[in-house]
């Protein structure tokens, strides 16, 4: 017996701000609208208790996982902090991957980095070097990401075309390195 509460809690999670509808729910757990209905019910009580700190909201025919209003103070100085911070390495990773490969997806930069990068974007979105270019016509339509030029202001850039040259390796990747400096490196001019 499969615990739909907690694929529905995943899936949220997964979605984003985006966030699913019943219809994709049900598609995608292969369950009726009404055990799905059931199932987030359940969930919303579970996060109604003082001692949690998201909930699930319906907002745009979309459910979504989002944070409780009361503790918004907490949010406010978490943004302010990442806003004034230094770039860490996985941002600046991040922030590389978009430069040569925009527009791309949230998932294709995790692929390429073989970890998530969802707080590196967010983080990258409130420092304002990357913002959403669109959609991707694939399933789920993902948002595509590409620098601002206030990334190219920020390295001196007068467009895309005067980053580095880079291309690919053929050496072997030790799990040990850097993905990203293990599979490029920079060509000399």
């Amino acid at each position: 017996m499969k615990n739909l509460k907690a694929i529905i809690e995943g899936l949220l999670f997964v979605s984003g701000e985006d966030g699913l509808t019943i219809i994709e729910l049900s598609s995608i757990i292969n369950e009726s609208e009404e055990e799905i209905t059931k199932a987030i019910k359940e969930l919303y009580n579970d996060y109604n208790s003082e001692d949690r700190g998201i909930t699930i909201e319906y907002l745009g025919n979309h459910y979504k996982l989002t944070t409780k209003e009361e503790h918004k103070d907490y949010y406010k100085k978490l943004v302010s902090e990442e806003e004034n911070s230094i770039l860490s390495q996985s941002a600046l990773e991040t922030l590389a991957i978009i430069a040569y490969n925009c527009p791309i997806t949230r998932i294709d930069v995790d692929n390429i980095r073989g970890i998530n990068s969802s707080y590196a974007i967010r983080k990258l979105l409130i420092k304002g070097l990357i913002e959403e270019a669109g959609r991707a016509d694939t399933a789920g339509r993902p948002r595509l990401y590409k620098v601002t030029d206030k990334f190219l202001d920020y390295f001196g850039l007068g467009s895309l075309d005067e980053l580095p040259k880079i291309e690919m390796t053929e050496e072997n990747i030790d799990d040990e390195k850097n993905l990203f400096d293990s599979k490029y490196v920079e060509i000399e001019k």
